[in-house]
């Protein structure tokens, strides 16, 4: 009879991005392969700001985000609005 092995469990990280401004962002525990971090920074009609994050598994991945923000912007009628991606570092 065989042997039945268990797979490995992938190892649990915690993320960390870091954002030119200085803000930081940990992620995690997560076994998930991220390695970027998106943020989007939207001045609404009003004046407001409303943000927006993400991770993703990829930097191509991640930059994809920044089309979908322009849509939005249009759709939504915002002012103007700044697209930002950092590679995570793992702690």
């Amino acid at each position: 009879m065989g042997h039945y092995q268990r797979p490995m469990a992938r190892k649990k990280r915690i993320l960390t991005a870091t954002m030119a401004d200085g803000y930081v962002k940990t992620i995690g525990p997560t076994a998930a392969p991220f390695t970027h971090f998106w943020r989007i920074v939207a001045i609404l009609e009003n004046g407001k700001t409303e943000v927006f994050w993400g991770h993703s598994k990829s930097a191509k991945e991640a930059g994809g985000k920044k089309e979908a923000a322009a849509e939005a912007a249009k759709a939504r009628g915002w002012r103007s609005f700044q697209f930002e991606v950092v590679e995570l570092s793992e702690s």
